[in-house]
């Protein structure tokens, strides 16, 4: 359970959106998009410089020992301001599969890296069909001697350019286990993949031989854990930005005249409007509702997170599509930001499962309650 307080997680969410506002405004998320890397790095340090990289991290090991409700407040600033970077695949997933390891060394060793922003993860969590569930991992571990060894096959690898570890979830003898491996060697081939975001890197990862270490004491009970923790903050950046292209989408409505009159006071604008305004309070109130479960332990977490998951993406796709809609020709020209919003949209609707899957989970989860 976090101790850090309401106040100090508002002042920390405040200096995010400050950093975000000056260093991840449009112009600078169309720059970032054109990098190698898909992100900017100078503001990748100014995270670390701020603990944000740390959010998850037991304060022993550097970080600032926050929760899911912290995380979800964090991301939601995020996904205002379309932020690009590798944050949810090495400070929420990988930071949390570490932490849950009974190995101190190799804590000691990672965590505070990641607290500083000195170690970034690539994350292998699913393979060609990207069902994102222990049945479509190609990845497989075993033992050589003391060493152990991974062969197989990964896709949607998470920003595996510029990586300097790749976690590896791979089926063992033992199971579904978590794995960690050094980025520089031989037996490691990336082929680049295609994705709606233009921010997002994904790779196709083929593994031959490569080296791994095995983070100890977790299971597959663990890695579930930790995917619902990213669908979480997913969920909370879906939030964000659903709620920024409606703002920007009612100041259009507002200001655009047409005909002599603001086409906002159009009726039948007002109700796609309204409808659009329960679709953003409905993806906000399921991302916080599903942080505040997992803080709390509470027994419907899973379905919670699933709620969150699908509402949250559906949302997200519905209030873009609408969005554009409102905004007549110009949301369909590059210079407009509305496009940003809606590619980062579909993208939400298949990473780390797709919003049908969610629902399924969420549906069958009720029936058993």
């Amino acid at each position: 359970m976090s101790t850090i307080s309401t106040e100090e997680q508002t002042a920390m969410c405040e200096s995010f959106a400050r950093l975000l506002a000056e260093k991840s405004g449009e112009a600078q998320v169309r720059d970032a998009m054109e990098t190698e890397l898909g992100y900017d790095a100078a503001l990748w340090t100014s995270m670390a410089d701020m603990g944000l990289l740390g959010v998850l991290v037991d304060p022993a090991h550097g970080g600032i020992g926050g929760g899911a409700v912290l995380l979800e407040a964090l991301l939601e600033e995020a996904g205002k301001h379309l932020l690009c970077s590798p944050f949810i695949s090495t400070s929420v997933i990988a930071a949390n599969l570490v932490a849950a390891s009974d190995d101190d060394c190799l804590k000691e060793e990672i965590l505070g890296a990641i607290c500083t922003g000195e170690m970034i993860f690539a994350v292998a969590a699913t393979g060609d069909k990207g069902l994102w569930t222990t049945e479509d991992i190609d990845l497989r571990a075993e033992t050589v001697g003391d060493d152990w060894v991974v062969d197989g096959s990964a896709s949607f690898v998470l920003h595996a350019k510029g990586a300097h570890q790749f976690l590896l979830l791979a089926q063992t003898t033992d199971g579904l286990r978590a794995l960690v491996a050094d980025a520089e060697q031989d037996g490691m081939a990336l082929d680049p993949m295609q994705a709606n975001d233009p921010a997002l890197r994904l790779s196709r990862l083929q593994c031959s031989g490569v080296n791994a270490r095995l983070l100890t004491g977790v299971d597959e009970a663990d890695i579930d854990s930790a995917l619902n923790l990213a669908r979480i903050a997913q969920a909370a950046e879906h939030a964000g930005g659903v709620k920024r292209i409606f703002d920007i989408t009612i100041e259009y409505l507002q200001t655009r005249h047409q005909f002599g009159r603001q086409i906002g006071s159009y009726q039948s604008l007002k109700h796609m409007a309204a409808d659009m305004l329960v679709e953003v309070e409905s993806a906000a109130s399921a991302a916080r509702h599903a942080a505040r479960a997992w803080d709390a332990g509470a027994d419907d977490t899973q379905t919670l997170v699933s709620l969150a998951a699908f509402a949250g993406a559906d949302a997200y796709r519905d209030v873009t599509a609408q969005a554009i809609q409102l905004h007549g020709g110009i949301a369909y020209t590059w210079e407009h930001p509305a496009h940003l919003f809606w590619r980062r949209a579909r993208t939400g609707l298949w990473l780390f499962g797709s919003s049908d899957q969610h629902r399924e989970t969420y549906l069958a989860s009720l029936e058993n309650a």
